[in-house]
């Protein structure tokens, strides 16, 4: 006897109806684009609150400034990997028609002789007009975006913002902002780091800042000769700290309390990825974490360990940083020799955000409020 066949089979499904997230107004959006050595980074949000909502965003490795270090241009190669990374990014502005935007170069298009060849062949191919900032905005907008991460208990900050082809240190003293207004008092450090006109508001000083012409593709590439993993390692850390020299608080003794060293970068967010043993990144386990400089040091010691061909097959290091990684731990570790202190910030978060920060806060987009 043959099944019967069941009452509306060979019906069309009826269709289940799930709404449709409204799309961002235009008119609120903002972007913010960080062409750096290695690096090719791009968010688009929307404020929200103290802070923002991110809509659309685009990374990727593009290695701008391989080479550079030997002929003081950039290469061919690498300015047409940029050009094409970077018409994704027009198509993404454009589709989300984005109007307020700040696309800005670093330390590559500062130091290649061809930058110029370079920013009108991306003007000409793509229709974006980068600017080229100075050492001074890119420290300062990388403090900005630090801003949620400091802590109220904090009176003298070290902002570290470990990029590709520079390192920008800031030291700020908060000690005679009340307690509750220090993270908007760094905040307001957008507008530059000795502003013309005094702010009623209780002020952040900036002690010292410097701008060190070695990142982490650099630094790599001043040492690229040396054979021995561990010996390299070592010769990078050292020559990093000769470049501090300059630093006004190299020398000074700092107290432990009320100290807070926050650290941007690649190489940061690496480090803590492998200290939580994330085979898969996500930044919510690594923004704001705390690490101890035992911890940092546990991690730095298990990469040299592990040497060039461990680090390749590391999931927690991934194919982008494999090659960098050393490098840049070599910088933190410098860092942490010069100031020992209990704990770092590890902040996810850089140039672009502090952009997006600038630009709202300029347009008055951000509730004046805790973050």
């Amino acid at each position: 006897m043959a099944p019967k066949r069941s009452k509306g089979a060979g019906a069309f499904p009826k269709a289940v109806e799930s709404p449709v997230p409204n799309p961002p107004n235009p008119d609120a959006l903002y972007a913010a684009l960080d062409l750096g050595t290695n690096s090719c980074r791009m968010l688009i949000a929307q404020p929200k609150g103290s802070g923002f909502h991110v809509v659309d965003s685009f990374s990727k490795s593009v290695q701008l400034g391989s080479g550079l270090e030997r002929t003081g241009r950039l290469s061919r190669s690498s300015m047409a990997r940029t050009v094409q990374a970077l018409r994704i990014c027009q198509q993404k502005l454009k589709r989300n028609k984005v109007r307020r935007m700040r696309l800005v170069a670093t330390e590559a298009c500062r130091r290649a002789g061809n930058a110029g060849e370079f920013i009108r062949q991306v003007h000409r191919e793509t229709g974006l007009k980068l600017e080229v900032i100075q050492p001074e905005e890119e420290a300062r907008l990388a403090v900005v975006s630090c801003a949620p991460l400091v802590s109220t208990k904090t009176e003298q900050l070290l902002v570290v913002d470990i990029g590709g082809g520079s390192t920008e240190l800031v030291w700020i003293d908060i000690s005679s902002v009340p307690r509750r207004d220090r993270p908007q008092a760094i905040m307001r450090l957008h507008a530059g780091f000795n502003p013309a006109v005094a702010s009623p508001f209780p002020a952040a000083r900036v002690v010292d800042w410097i701008s060190v012409p070695l990142g982490v593709a650099t630094l790599r590439d001043q040492f690229s000769d040396v054979e021995d993993d561990s010996a390299r390692f070592a010769l990078m850390s050292w020559f990093f700290e000769e470049n501090l020299t300059e630093f006004a608080p190299y020398k000074d003794e700092q107290t432990r309390e009320g100290f807070q060293i926050v650290g941007t970068s690649g190489t940061v967010t690496t480090v803590a990825a492998s200290h939580l043993g994330l085979k898969r990144y996500d930044r919510t386990k690594v923004d704001g974490l705390r690490m101890t400089s035992d911890q940092i040091d546990t991690v730095i010691r298990g990469y040299l360990a592990l040497g060039p061909k461990g680090r390749q097959n590391d999931p927690r290091i991934g194919e982008d940083r494999q090659a960098l990684i050393m490098s840049g731990s070599a910088i933190l570790q410098a860092l942490l020799r010069c100031w020992p202190t209990d704990q770092l910030s590890v902040a996810d978060r850089g140039l672009r955000e502090g952009l997006l920060y600038a630009q709202m806060s300029a347009d008055g987009a951000l509730e004046d409020g805790p973050f």
